[in-house]
């Protein structure tokens, strides 16, 4: 079997209803758009957890979090477990990383008291670093500084507003562009870098998983791009209440609302996100779009060599995200919670040429995050580990759907903290209690809290999740029905490496 080549992209926090393809009409993404026409769409896409490190965890590994528990940035992954490029080495490929994969690792091999453990950053094992882009910045900013400007800061200071910009009246000061322009956005930078190197490769087919960070704040973007949409353009965000109801419709949200900084967003923010008005908003989502068109541009960039190479056709391509972003909607910002916004995420898949598949097609039933490693797996002929939750989506790219697939997603989301203590504070719970585990179908939304009352959306007749049935009398079947649904799926998906295995008079026995 020739191998192909295999590039394996994500924009972080990136949410499924803002790009071309998607169903947005506003916004330009031809590169991800075309891409779906020489590939497949999957419309119905979900990570299994967020924020960043355990949503990439669980994409790489094929698990769903309640069995690699890293489930927090900064909680160490089990080192025993595999991951996608683990297994690409055993078919010969180097697989190297652009970007980063935040995998906090074992400290039960490094010891509690290694250096690994002053960050969550670290590397997932199996890949070789072709270029990294921690949180400190320090390689780009190094780039910035020999291309003569002026870095105020280590970190993330690059992302203060240009001084020089005056901003107009009645307008976000997200709408400020940043200091150094699209040429050396961090975007551009990290995709110059896998050109450089994918232009020196040879003949052996290549493995490249590159991490764009954009759309992800802070909310800024270069000067070329800024003006790119204009607020009125956007779709406003879903405010079915007043801010104060929403408050009092779920202690989780009541939580969530003081915790979401504007800073955290955008580097000049002060006060919290729930505080911000309509438009304000829109101009944010502005930008978020602006960030969204400058990395398909980018990614245009690689898809171009990849032709001009001839080796496009050789070459399984992956978009997808590791989360969302709630961007206003429901008054949240950031990837929390149980919302669609923060889990429905995009995936693109355009096979190698020689596989035969049906592309230029959308494909509707549930997919999660925990699929794409047995899929590329599957691709390049190798079996799917054990320990994998997931699926392989290979059948649906030549247009058949696998036996008994899934009717629902499910996901994840823990909201301990650490480090301050500041959810069990508010709830006067221990860490284990301060989680919640989703079950969605094409029905109903049931939200299970370890320790805060559940919830229960319509999603036929309210997709935009206004309206929380769990209290209803009318509903209460429906959320005993959804609840058992939800024990059903977690006892038949604990971890499960070896429990199919069994000892016989001919050995070690068993499938999955």
């Amino acid at each position: 079997m020739t191998l192909p080549n295999v590039l394996f992209v994500t924009l972080d926090q990136w949410r499924a209803d803002f790009f071309g393809a998607g169903g947005n009409k506003c916004i330009q993404t031809p590169v991800l758009d075309n891409l779906c026409h020489d590939g497949v769409l999957f419309t119905n896409h979900f990570t299994c957890i967020a924020p960043c490190g355990p949503s990439r965890t669980t994409l790489l590994t094929g698990m769903y979090p309640s069995n690699h528990r890293a489930v927090r940035n900064g909680t160490p992954l089990n080192h025993s477990l595999t991951n996608v490029a683990l297994e690409a080495r055993k078919l010969g490929y180097d697989p190297l990383l652009y970007g980063y994969t935040d995998t906090t690792p074992d400290p039960r091999i490094l010891g509690e008291e290694h250096p690994a453990f002053n960050t969550y950053e670290g590397i997932m094992p199996g890949f070789e670093i072709g270029m990294s882009l921690p949180s400190h910045n320090e390689p780009w900013l190094a780039y910035l500084e020999e291309q003569g400007y002026n870095v105020p800061g280590p970190g993330y200071e690059i992302y203060f507003p240009d001084p020089e910009f005056s901003l107009p009246p009645n307008r976000h000061s997200s709408y400020v562009p940043s200091r150094f322009k699209a040429k050396d956005s961090e975007t551009a930078w990290l995709t110059d870098c896998l050109l450089k190197d994918l232009s020196k490769s040879g003949s052996d087919p290549y493995f490249y998983h590159l991490t764009y960070l954009r759309p992800h704040p802070p909310f800024i973007s270069p000067p070329e791009f800024h003006d790119l949409y204009q607020p009125e353009g956007m779709q406003p965000a879903i405010r079915e209440r007043s801010l104060e109801e929403m408050r009092a419709c779920h202690p989780f949200l009541d939580f969530a609302y003081d915790m979401i900084g504007q800073s955290d967003f955008f580097m000049q923010g002060e006060g919290i996100c729930a505080d911000l008005d309509a438009e304000e908003v829109k101009q944010i989502r502005a930008t978020y779009s602006a960030l969204i068109t400058e990395a398909d541009q980018n990614l245009g960039r690689i898809i171009a060599h990849l032709k001009e190479s001839g080796i496009y056709d050789d070459t399984l391509i992956i978009v997808t995200s590791d989360h969302g972003e709630q961007l206003g909607d429901h008054y949240l910002f950031g990837k929390l919670g149980f919302y669609d916004q923060s889990f429905h995420i995009p995936l693109i898949v355009k096979p190698p040429t020689k596989w035969g598949c049906k592309t230029g097609r959308q494909v509707s039933e549930f997919t999660e995050s925990v699929d794409l490693m047995p899929m590329i797996l599957d691709g390049l002929g190798q079996q799917t580990p054990r320990q994998c939750n997931g699926r392989s989506l290979i059948p649906f790219l030549h247009s058949e759907k696998p036996t008994n697939w899934r009717d629902a997603v499910h996901w994840l989301y823990d909201f301990r903290d650490p480090l301050e203590q500041r959810s069990e504070g508010r709830f006067g719970v221990k860490s284990e209690d301060c989680n919640l585990l989703v079950h969605r179908d094409s029905d109903f939304k049931y939200v299970h809290f370890a320790s805060l009352p559940p919830l229960l959306f319509d999603m036929r007749n309210d997709p935009g999740e206004t309206t929380n049935l769990a209290e209803e009398p009318d509903y209460q079947a429906v959320v005993l029905d959804y609840a058992q649904r939800l024990l059903s799926w977690r006892m038949r998906h604990e971890y499960s490496e070896l429990d199919s295995l069994i000892t016989s008079d001919e050995g070690l026995v068993g499938h999955k």
